[in-house]
């Protein structure tokens, strides 16, 4: 058995094995994902296709698909000078067969990433295919891998019937063999031993790779030395927000209207926010206030209503003849709203640093040098540049806040959203994000604040808004409502001991 191993034939198959696996794995893997993005699609029509190919290709023997594939000359005389060659017929017949299973993998490994990090991505402005590519498929894959590895050391083995379309594999050349020298168990030990060492090495390979993908392993812990906070400190200041001088409110929701399967969550809701303007939303829970803070920044769709930013038109709902309904959305103001959610949201393949570029570099907004000393600056002013290459699952809830806050400002924004920010946190976590938010008040910043921070609320806030049953019950000052002019309001604060 041991002579067997000199033999170039077997290594020459060996290397027709590696090329013949490799390339329909990786191709696999690429059009799997299409699949299972089509699959998850809201078109009925690419939903409809991936489904059909999914489900018509798991069912279809791969012995069927080769034959198939290499006699399709026979029918299609044009594909013959390509579908003549054995490797490329039994590479394509492969790839229809994998992709079909590898699409279920990937979609295991969508459907484990929360659906905060594409709300994320949107709040930010980085569009479907980007969100994708930057966010959505580096975590799938991550998850996905030791599934992949798996899938792998299927289609290694699963080369072995390549032989059935005269592909020379190693199977073949052992099969050859053992007619010319009678010793088939010596011969076929030859062969699992190339196979076992083709999937042991490949397997070592992906292992590391699946190490080097686990941000929770190794993760980067470098902290940043004094230099470093000394040229951040000296470097001049950069404004939060862009100032705007307009007629009239920077943001007007008119009208607002939205209901879940027939159950009115909000209606008829009219809200006007002036440049420089803290409004807090309170009231109690299920009263609507998370979904008119979704709806100001598009994260939920109309039913109702329209939304203007600096007098523009955002977000408007159209009614047509036919009784359908269109969104009209003006993209190009998404990024002047900033967004701040309740469970943060960061994306946890990325490094602090990473979370705040992402956005800035995909919309170009300026050289790599300016954005990182923006987001330095922005770390430094919450509190977290000493923070800076850590990874989110190395933070507080507290200290993740924080950075998703600077995030939402590295894109100047000129209206932030605040999504109940400090309902996801510990007690003691509560004033160190709250601190932020007020300093940020302090330097007029337009905001919008969902909370439940009665104290907070009254003392940073121009005015605050109650809402009850998806209605605004009142919008006045702080002021007049600790003189108790709603009875409802005072109600609602009678355990409340305002300083």
């Amino acid at each position: 058995m041991a002579s067997l191993f000199s033999l170039s034939d077997f290594w020459v198959a060996s290397w027709m094995v590696v090329k013949l696996s490799v390339a329909s794995w990786i191709i696999g893997i690429i059009f799997g994902f299409i699949l299972a993005i089509g699959k998850q699609s809201k078109f009925v029509l690419f939903r409809g296709a991936s489904s059909f190919y999914i489900w018509l290709f798991r069912s279809m023997p791969l012995l069927v698909l080769l034959i198939f594939v290499y006699n399709l000359p026979v029918v299609l005389p044009g594909s013959g000078a390509f579908l003549a060659d054995p490797f490329w017929a039994g590479l394509i017949a492969m790839v229809m067969c994998e992709s079909a299973y590898i699409a279920e993998i990937h979609r295991g490994g969508l459907l484990s990433i929360h659906k905060g990090q594409g709300e994320a991505a949107q709040a930010l402005g980085i569009r479907f295919v980007g969100a994708q590519w930057l966010i959505v498929i580096p975590q799938a894959i991550r998850v996905a891998l030791p599934a992949l590895s798996n899938e792998f050391v299927a289609i290694v083995k699963l080369t072995s019937l390549v032989s059935v379309i005269s592909l020379t594999e190693i199977l073949m050349v052992g099969q050859r063999l053992y007619t010319q020298n009678f010793l088939v168990l010596e011969t076929m030990a030859a062969v699992a031993v190339y196979y076992v060492a083709i999937v042991t090495i490949f397997d070592f390979i992906l292992k590391r790779l699946e190490n080097y993908l686990d941000v929770t392993k190794g993760s980067k812990t470098r902290q940043p030395s004094d230099e470093f906070i000394a040229e951040v400190n000296a470097a001049p200041a950069l404004p939060v927000t862009p100032a705007v001088e307009i007629d009239g409110p920077a943001l007007q929701a008119t009208k607002l209207h939205k209901a879940y399967n027939n159950v009115e969550v909000l209606g008829a809701v009219d809200l006007s926010v002036h440049s420089g303007e803290v409004i807090s939303v309170i009231g109690p829970s299920g009263s609507g206030k998370t979904t008119l803070i979704r709806l100001l920044n598009g994260l939920e769709e109309l039913n109702e209503g329209e939304i203007k930013i600096n007098g523009q038109p955002f977000l408007k709902l159209l009614k047509h003849s036919n009784s359908k309904s269109q969104i009209v959305e003006h993209v190009e103001h998404r990024t002047k709203i900033g967004m701040v959610f309740q469970s943060f949201n960061l994306f946890p393949h990325l490094t602090v640093l990473e979370n705040l570029l992402l956005a800035p570099r995909y919309h170009k907004m300026g050289t790599k040098a300016e954005l990182e000393m923006q987001a330095y600056q922005l770390l430094n002013k919450v509190g977290m540049l000493d923070h800076v290459w850590k990874y989110p699952h190395q933070l507080s809830g507290g200290q993740q806040q924080r950075v998703a806050i600077a995030r939402a400002l590295m894109m100047r924004p000129q209206i932030m959203l605040f999504d109940e920010p400090t309902s996801a946190l510990d007690p003691e976590k509560v004033n160190e994000v709250l601190q932020v938010i007020e300093d940020l008040a302090r330097e007029g910043i337009t905001m919008v604040i969902v909370t439940h921070e009665m104290n907070f609320a009254f003392k940073v806030s121009d005015r605050i808004v109650f809402m009850e049953k998806g209605r605004v019950v009142c919008d006045d000052t702080p002021q007049e409502l600790r003189e108790g002019k709603n009875t409802r309001v005072e109600t609602f604060l009678k355990d409340v001991t305002l300083h």
